[in-house]
């Protein structure tokens, strides 16, 4: 196993005992989760939250029967979210290469199976590293989504693990997943640095490296659903990385033949039937796609497509077709895709 596998593998399994461990709030979710995943943490047991290192929320909408893979599931705390939210009907699949983080996983399937009052466990951890899926025993197209919190970050051939997550999906299917990312490239002096890496700060990705990397593996149109500028208080890291500024944000990536490189007008609407559940006033496809319930939204191609060959087509009512090309949409573009700000004031850990 490479170097820097070691160094994560005793940084989350023997370095942390807790997220009060951590020495930033890069690993740690910022963002308040809504509602009926908050009332799913709260039957979550203690020892699986006390060992979450997540980013974000990897949690989307519409899951039931679904068959989900969690990169780098630790303590599995997301994967027993996702457990209770595909039901018994579904199935979730967590990865993780710590024996100490799968270790609490394991302990405690049945508790979770009790709690949610299941006949059989739905899910299962496996060891293995999000750098080598390809030598793990899934099949191509077996998964409908794939998740991951703040653990892409640490792989050290991002493009592959992007492009293996590509190959296991099904059509139609997404990878939905929180990580770190920079505003520029991350010299390779504070990469060697083992507690910058632990800390999901060195390995992040510079913004466009990623889009390009998303795009080559064959997710055409990467979409950021929310982000948050990270603030580091910690002095001495603080000092270390300088200029550099890091971002929490979560994005989700589909499967889709047809997609196109730029927002495209072919003339076509979708109208949302407020259907998906715990979403009957609107539903936000990312950050700047949102639609209110009965309201004729016109949309590109490429979210048509998002909505119309997905998991979520029987939600929307769909208008036009693609006979006639109207040039660029406007109102799909811009630079950055996240905010460019210097941190959340008061933002709260985990």
């Amino acid at each position: 196993m490479d170097t820097k596998h070691l160094e994560v593998q005793a940084y989350y399994g023997k370095e942390l005992a807790s997220t009060d461990d951590l020495k930033t709030n890069a690993c740690c979710t910022i963002q308040a989760p809504p509602k009926h995943i908050l009332e799913i943490i709260n039957q979550i047991h203690e020892e699986v939250i006390a060992k979450y290192y997540g980013c974000g929320l990897t949690i989307p909408y519409e899951l039931e029967g679904l068959r989900v893979l969690d990169l780098g599931s630790g303590s599995g705390r997301d994967c027993f979210i996702a457990s209770k939210l595909v039901g018994q009907k579904g199935a979730v699949i967590g990865v993780d290469m710590t024996e100490e983080q799968l270790a609490v996983a394991n302990k405690h399937i049945d508790y979770h199976k009790e709690k949610f009052a299941y006949k059989y466990a739905n899910v299962q951890f496996v060891k293995g590293n999000i750098d080598a899926l390809d030598e793990l025993n899934f099949e191509d197209e077996s998964f409908d989504l794939i998740i991951s919190n703040c653990v892409i970050n640490l792989a050290l051939n991002k493009q592959k693990v992007l492009a293996d997550a590509y190959r296991l999906l099904k059509p139609g299917g997404e990878l939905y997943f929180s990580d770190v990312y920079s505003d520029r490239r991350i010299s390779s002096a504070l990469q060697k640095d083992p507690v910058l890496w632990g800390e999901c700060l060195s390995g992040a990705l510079y913004w466009n490296d990623f889009l390009k990397f998303a795009k080559n593996a064959g997710f055409t149109d990467p979409r950021s659903v929310e982000n948050q500028a990270i603030l580091i208080e910690n002095e001495d890291i603080k000092e270390k990385v300088g200029d550099l500024k890091f971002f929490s944000v979560t994005y989700r990536l589909f499967k889709l033949e047809g997609l196109e490189n730029d927002c495209e007008d072919y003339g076509q609407a979708v109208r949302y039937k407020g259907s998906i559940k715990g979403k009957p006033a609107s539903f936000d496809l990312d950050d700047h796609h949102n639609f209110p319930t009965g309201k004729m939204m016109t949309v590109c191609g490429n979210t048509y497509k998002m909505l119309h060959d997905t998991r979520f087509a029987k939600h929307f009512e769909f208008f036009g077709s693609w006979d006639t090309h109207y040039g660029i949409f406007e109102g799909c573009g811009g630079n950055m895709p996240f905010d460019d700000a210097e941190g959340t004031e008061g933002a709260a850990c985990c």
